[in-house]
């Protein structure tokens, strides 16, 4: 039987600390790093996405960072196009991919090599956009939950693409996307890290980071952003962060009231990607308290 290739992924929620981890990982089994994070991919947005410094890279090759510009899209499909093609890369260098970042549908895409097709001409996609327009997204996401219920708790009903994603490959398959692993066999010989840390601990380290972010220039580089033309239409700008400091410089809401939202909502978000994180199978827990909090134990 051949031999499956070997692939790493190490993920958890947003400020749990898998950066200096994942350099550390690296450097220890030869690995390359592929990121799976759906801010990070775009230039000019370093702060808020809390993207990797150079000189943090520590020599370890980084793939799918800073790749796009904000007006291009970045999908599932163009995930899996580019990671593949990173990974194909990897392996040729003989070394080994590590996947990381906290976006747990990318990854879960990628392990089990769940196929997304570019836009299609079947009109599957329009009936459902036509859908939300008319009846709005509670609808929509009702939909979703009567043949999909584990993907509708998931899946936060203002998240309009993903609902429609998950519609669209139910329509297809014939079976909800959150069985895919029932369906399909990794072709990848993988484990699944996931590194987690104490609820109230994992808040604070929110807090001090977003307060970092503002410290170390959020706003100017959200000015900047909005000098080059980027606006709050493009996928890119309603990233957490990005869109708040917006509202904050078109005088919506003053900064206080952003910096508390960019908190609140972080929180909101670390705390969906743990519920997607404990729904998902072979999957190997790294709690921080467990290691006393010892990178190198870890």
């Amino acid at each position: 039987m051949e031999k499956k290739p070997p692939l790493l992924i190490l993920t958890g929620p947003t400020a749990v600390g898998k950066t200096a981890l994942s350099i550390a990982l690296a450097r220890e089994v030869q690995g390359e790093i592929i990121s799976a994070d759906s801010m990070q991919v775009y230039r000019y947005m370093d702060i808020g996405s809390a993207k990797i410094r150079k000189e943090e890279m520590c020599g370890v090759p980084h793939y799918l960072i800073d790749c796009l510009n904000p007006e291009e899209e970045f999908n599932i499909y163009v995930f899996q196009q580019m990671a593949k093609k990173a990974m194909a890369q990897i392996y040729a260098n003989g070394h080994v991919p590590i996947v990381v970042g906290g976006t747990g549908f990318y990854i879960q895409s990628l392990i089990y090599d769940i196929l997304f097709e570019e836009e299609e001409n079947d009109g599957i996609r329009q009936k459902y956009e036509q859908l939300l327009t008319e009846k709005g997204e509670k609808y929509l996401h009702d939909l979703l939950e009567k043949v999909d219920t584990v993907s509708a708790e998931k899946i936060h009903f203002h998240n309009n693409k993903r609902v429609i994603r998950a519609l669209e490959f139910y329509e297809k398959n014939h079976y909800p996307i959150s069985e895919t692993q029932q369906h399909r066999e990794s072709p990848y010989e993988f484990r699944y890290f996931v590194l987690n840390d104490e609820r109230e601990k994992l808040y604070q380290k929110i807090e001090l980071r977003v307060d970092e972010m503002v410290q170390n220039g959020l706003i100017d580089e959200v000015k900047h952003l909005k000098e080059m033309g980027y606006h709050r239409g493009m996928v890119s700008m309603q990233g957490l962060g990005y869109k708040e400091i917006l509202d904050y410089l078109d005088d919506k809401i003053t900064l206080e009231e952003a910096i508390y939202r960019i908190k609140r909502d972080t929180r909101h978000f670390a705390k969906r990607q743990l519920t997607w994180f404990r729904r998902e199978k072979d999957v190997i827990w790294l709690n921080k308290p467990d290691f006393d909090y010892d990178e190198e134990k870890i």
